[in-house]
């Protein structure tokens, strides 16, 4: 197997609700559902740069796809990392996160590791680190 990841497919309870979190509240691009026309096929895709694709899919049609059963055990088991360039924007991104109705798990602190912060979880109990390092750069 190669060292690449292309596509991070979430399971939602409600595509429609995770939908307006991810594009009204956090602010990603996306071209809406589709796949619709499909016995279970509706999705939501969000370009998140460098090639990585953010998917949303109701629980029970990826259950479906996948061949499990439907699981509710979302919570902590494990996070998405989102690195940022400052504190400041940390800071930022975890407000918008929580204006946009996010349950904030961790507030945005500094961590043993040397960098700084937060945790929050969005509306189907996912969790998100929003993070910087003073040791990472991004190209934006």
């Amino acid at each position: 197997m190669k060292p690449r990841i292309k596509v991070i497919t979430l399971a939602v309870d409600d595509l429609e609700r995770s939908l307006a979190f991810y594009r009204d509240g956090m602010g990603l691009p996306t071209k809406g559902i589709v796949g619709d026309q499909y016995e279970d096929g509706a999705v939501a895709f969000f370009h998140m740069g460098d090639d990585l694709i953010l998917a949303l899919f109701p629980a029970t049609s990826l259950s479906r796809d996948a061949g499990i059963e439907v699981t509710q055990a979302r919570i902590g088991a494990v996070s998405i990392g989102h690195i940022v360039n400052s504190r400041e924007e940390v800071d930022a991104v975890m407000a918008q996160a929580a204006s946009a109705g996010a349950v904030i798990a961790n507030p945005a602190r500094d961590r043993f590791w040397g960098g700084y912060s937060g945790y929050f979880h969005d509306p189907d109990g996912h969790l998100w680190e929003i993070a910087w390092n003073p040791e990472w750069t991004l190209a934006e």
